[in-house]
């Protein structure tokens, strides 16, 4: 048991980890700006399954994972373009469309890619740093990696960043929390609204290809069952913000090695058990962090330390998530 238990929290694992969830660091941060704009995006699994299927396939026609990348990102912008124009301009209800959209991009994968099932196709290649792969620890955790992985690096910064040491990241996060005070000031809402939501829908299709370009190479029909509804929930784990939706991305990749790692400990327990356990030990931990039994536990710690902690795991969503908007 500790020798899995060293196994799981190896450099070499932890690496994997970082490399593994870039795809759902890719969706789940395209959700967030989504919902920081104050539109819920339900669509995320139908667009990671048609981004993987449009992805694989525009790649392998091309032999260029640069167009497979690029036509995946073109289809998670049209998937948001729908869910914008249904909710902002017709004012319709977000979780309906989007979730009508799921069920579509879900299905229109598994037509449109059956000539692409289990067909070979072009892929991420590794793309270590000179120099920097050769430092203890730090080089083969942040530096061994694809240019994939280091693009998730920068899009948790970059967002970071943009949210909270920028003008345009005030008007976003403005716009998301009090749309009519934003307006007031000058910010032109509906076409915010627009422009972040086709940002985050692009985000999430490259997701897509990531997954089948990056990760789990290929595709096969549902290819990322699963991941798009993981994405949403870590959303709402990270309360909104960058840093924390990307640590609760990498927790629950480190729960899928985990659970592979801790299969030969336990031969008793079926092998369909582990594969699946990361899923609803997620949603548990969703259940723990945003109920009153988090308080009690952080009752018991100072003051200043339980503050920070409370900021740190409390999720509170934008004020204006998924309301209708007047602009005059």
């Amino acid at each position: 048991m500790l020798e899995a238990l060293l196994a799981i929290f190896s450099v070499t694992t932890i690496s994997s980890v970082l490399s593994a969830s870039a795809p759902l660091i890719f969706a789940s941060l395209g959700e967030t700006l989504n919902e920081r704009v104050g539109v819920i995006n339900l669509s995320v699994e139908g667009t990671m399954m048609l981004g993987a299927m449009v992805g694989f396939a525009a790649a392998q026609t091309s032999d260029s994972v640069i167009v497979g990348f690029l036509a995946a990102m073109v289809v998670g912008a049209l998937m948001a373009a729908i869910v914008a124009f249904g909710s902002i301009t017709l004012k319709r209800d977000q979780v309906a469309i989007g979730f009508v959209l799921t069920l579509m991009g879900i299905e229109l994968s598994s037509f449109l890619g059956a000539p692409f099932v289990r067909q070979p196709g072009p892929r991420i290649g590794p793309l270590p740093i000179p120099g920097l792969v050769d430092i203890p620890v730090i080089g083969p955790l942040l530096f061994d990696h694809d240019i994939i992985t280091y693009l998730s690096f920068a899009l948790i910064i970059g967002m970071w960043l943009w949210f909270y040491k920028t003008q345009p990241g005030l008007k976003l996060r403005g716009t998301g929390e009090r749309p009519e005070a934003a307006f007031a000031r000058g910010v032109n809402v509906i076409k915010m609204r627009y422009l972040y939501t086709l940002a985050g829908g692009a985000l999430i299709g490259f997701s897509g290809a990531a997954f089948s370009l990056h990760v789990k190479l290929g595709w096969a029909h549902r290819h990322t069952e699963g991941f798009g509804w993981i994405a949403l929930a870590i959303v709402i784990f990270g309360g909104w913000h960058p840093l924390r939706v990307a640590f609760g991305a990498y927790l629950f990749g480190l729960l899928r090695a985990a659970a592979t790692t801790l299969q030969p400990v336990f031969p008793a327990v079926p092998v369909q058990v582990f594969p699946l356990l990361p899923f609803p030990l997620m949603i548990l931990t969703l259940i723990i962090f945003n109920s009153s039994a988090l308080d009690r536990v952080l009752s018991y710690l100072p003051l200043r330390l339980r503050r920070s902690l409370a900021g740190f795991l409390r999720s509170h969503p934008p004020a204006g998530l998924g309301a209708h908007f007047e602009q005059e």
